[in-house]
This record gives C-alpha cells, structure tokens and sequence, in this order.
C-alpha cells in the first residue's frame, strides 16, 4: 500500500466521493518517462450519480504524467448500485479540525 492511499480513503468517506480506479487495477500515471517510478498519483473522484462507461491510461505524450480518459454517464436513477464510502463521527471531526486549522493559518498570514 503507498503512503497516500489512507488519505485517499479518508477523502472519499469524508465527502461521500467513488474513486472509479477502485477494483479495475492501479493506473499509473507518474511519472512517464521512468517505468520504475511509477504510481497513481493523479486522481478522478465522481459522486454516485455517476457510472464508470470506460477508464484507460492513454500514451506517452511528452509530460512527466500519463493523460487518464474517463468517461461518464450521469445516470442518478443507478446511484444505489454504488456503496458511497461514509465517514464516521470521528473521521468528521478530524475534517472539520483540519479545515479550522487551514481558516486559522490562511488569517494569520
């Protein structure tokens, strides 16, 4: 498991958001031109009114990042066939600390 990953998860609880990577393999998309250094660092997130038509990492284009296509179809009608991630009382309260903190630093500078 790589270091953002328990963040990532957090993200998703806290906002009710759906990674669509989730199940279909690892994407990797940093950094091109080193095949041994590579992770899944760039991220799509979706509500649930949305469902995954197609996914793929496309070709080498000169950046240091692979493009993502994703495509989507908003259909709401099927947002039940998804499990929205939920956060739990605790995991809101961190949120929450953490965006008083960020208000508090951006005031003081």
């Amino acid at each position: 498991m790589w270091p953002g990953h328990a963040l990532l998860g957090f993200f998703c609880r806290v906002g009710g958001m759906l990674d669509p990577r989730r199940g279909r393999g690892l994407f990797s998309t940093f950094h091109a031109k080193y095949p041994m250094l590579r992770w899944p660092l760039d991220h799509i997130f979706v509500t649930e009114h949305f469902t995954l038509v197609g996914m793929q990492r496309l070709n080498y284009f000169g950046s240091d990042h692979f493009p993502i296509l994703a495509t989507f179809c908003y259909r709401p009608s099927r947002q039940d066939e998804h499990e929205t991630p939920e956060a739990d009382a605790e995991e809101r309260g961190e949120a929450s600390e953490t965006i008083q903190e960020g208000k508090t630093e951006r005031q003081e500078t």
